[in-house]
């Protein structure tokens, strides 16, 4: 027999309700907040907190996990502690999505001229370098009519997508359209480095021709060297465990149309970054700009 229904017989029995708390060690308010059914401030608090923390979850796409959550909701002013948060999240059955492994597509050209690593791994974000370092990389999209591959180009002071194209094919002419977007798009007044890894697309003289023609600095890794284009991988890996990887893509311009909605939509307006302080790209800038 539990402890409510023990002390009801113990009362209708005729004996003392306090005697019988106390020799199963349950306070009397307990047990008559339990009879009556009503919720205690904590548990309203919990239920007002997991309506809340659902909420940000679909609005993250199902993306977002504990420390985001937690970040949004301090800053729309519900004060609660991460591993509240965190609890809370687990009774309701909600998870943020994990970043997995992707494969590299870009192939190293062995007679490319060489070019310093003008980043040497230096991906803080710093608000005195906005359209100061780009960095970039390709990925590819599995579709029914075939891969869809996509070039970014990516500030690593505001983590800002500033230019980006998708193409069915490997060429140069995929990166060297994705560089044009962003010098087209941001227009920066001063001289710029792009970084990238050594693949052939990157060190080839169309590519270097293009970089010249908008005063841009090839800037290259190691060979092989995933960490020295660490935000590059990094964006990819976030972009595929919340926009690309849960469901098949019928065709290239349903990816294209999907990937679209989340760079322009979603990742550079509202996207939260631990390293902007939980802020999104263009929150960021805008502050820097204030």
């Amino acid at each position: 027999m539990s402890v409510h229904p023990f002390i009801e017989a113990e009362k209708r029995g005729g004996h003392s309700v306090k005697r019988a708390c106390e020799l199963l060690k349950v306070s009397r308010a307990a047990f008559y907040a339990r009879r009556t059914a009503v919720p205690g401030p904590r548990a309203l608090r919990d239920a007002e907190l997991t309506e809340k923390i659902t909420e940000v979850h679909e609005t993250s796409r199902g993306s977002y996990g504990a420390p985001r959550i937690h970040a949004v909701l301090q800053g729309d002013g519900d004060r609660c502690v991460r591993r509240r948060v965190a609890r809370l999240m687990r009774q309701a059955g909600l998870v943020g999505r994990h970043r997995r492994r992707r494969h590299r597509t870009t192939i190293p050209d062995p007679q490319a001229v060489a070019r310093p690593d003008l980043v040497l791994r230096d991906f803080q974000p710093d608000p005195a370098a906005v359209d100061r370092r780009w960095c970039g990389d390709i990925t590819y999209v599995p579709t029914e009519e075939g891969w869809l591959y996509l070039a970014t180009v990516i500030d690593i002071a505001s983590r800002r997508v500033v230019g980006w194209a998708t193409a069915d094919h490997l060429r140069t002419e995929l990166v060297a359209d994705a560089l044009r977007a962003a010098c087209c798009n941001r227009r920066p007044a001063g001289s710029v480095v792009f970084h990238s890894d050594r693949g052939c697309q990157y060190t080839s003289r169309e590519f270097a021709d293009v970089a010249r023609e908008f005063g841009v600095r090839l800037s290259v890794g190691r060979t092989g060297r995933c960490w020295d284009n660490a935000l590059a991988e990094s964006f990819f890996a976030t972009l595929k465990r919340e926009a690309l990887s849960d469901r098949p893509w019928p065709s290239r311009a349903a990816a294209h149309t999907a990937t679209f909605e989340w760079i322009e939509s979603w990742y550079n307006l509202r996207r939260l970054h631990s390293s902007l302080g939980y802020r999104s790209p263009a929150e960021y800038e805008t502050v820097l700009a204030a």
